[in-house]
């Protein structure tokens, strides 16, 4: 299971840094993705990381400002947010998808398994 948290309401310009941490089991072997959902949209991929954190892709919008990382021994992936905006509100999902051996990281929603259940940043102007 798949739990976020750090979500919260901040402003323009601000950072904010979000976690995902596995309740039960190891996220070794896991690939992981950020993804993030505003309402009527589609959930939208916005980084990803391989198994043994060598390896991240960043949307390009988010590219530059958000950085994806992991503890493997703390069962744990962050999402670092800076230079946040407006744009960037949405509820954030974490989710896993088993990497074997595999080395291109994946950036839609219907390639990933497992989700968590959100964590909410809004960000104001």
């Amino acid at each position: 299971q798949l739990v976020e948290s750090g979500g919260g309401l901040v402003q323009a310009g601000d950072s904010l840094r979000i976690s995902c941490v596995a309740s039960s089991g190891t996220l070794t072997n896991y690939m992981m993705g950020w993804f993030r959902q505003t309402p009527g949209k589609e959930r939208e991929f916005v980084a990803a990381i391989s198994w043994s954190g060598l390896k991240t892709f960043e949307s390009d919008s988010v590219k530059g400002r958000f950085t994806i990382s992991r503890d493997n021994a703390k069962n744990t992936v962050y999402l670092q947010m800076n230079i946040l905006k407006p744009e960037d509100t949405a509820v954030y999902y974490c989710a896993a998808r088993l990497q074997l051996q595999e080395l291109r990281l994946r950036t839609l929603p219907n390639e990933y398994a497992y989700w968590g259940q959100g964590t909410r940043v809004t960000v104001s102007s």
